[in-house]
């Protein structure tokens, strides 16, 4: 299984960025996919997840209303919009997958799969 993140950068507060993952050797469509970002110094928290068929997605509350997730299973590939960008979303960006639940979860140990991380930097 390869993943592979791309779309960070540096953005200035209130800004917007488009994260893309694009999964390899796995049936894409099938599984759940999960955001999840590490600050410096900072544990790996979650962001947000999907379901299969994209109808069920789970948020932290740190982003809810600001960022939206998304998939298109035709392109095996998992999206993450992030709007209003604030300097606390620093961070490098990873996206992972989990093999074996069928709704998003929020601990890092349910995903199976990681990307290599894509860096985030949010200026003030």
């Amino acid at each position: 299984v390869q993943l592979q993140a791309s779309g960070g950068g540096l953005a200035q507060a209130g800004g917007s960025l488009r994260l893309s993952c694009a999964a390899s050797a796995i049936t894409f469509s099938t599984y759940v996919m999960g955001w999840f970002r590490q600050a410096p110094g900072k544990e790996r928290e979650f962001v947000a997840g999907i379901n299969w068929t994209g109808g069920s997605t789970v948020y932290a509350d740190s982003v809810k209303g600001r960022f939206t997730i998304s998939r298109d299973n035709a392109k095996n590939t998992v999206y993450l919009q992030m709007n209003s960008l604030k300097p606390e979303d620093t961070g490098v960006y990873y996206c992972a997958v989990d093999l074996n639940r069928v709704v998003p979860t929020t601990s890092p140990a349910r995903y199976d799969y990681w990307g290599r991380g894509t860096l985030v930097t949010v200026s003030s």
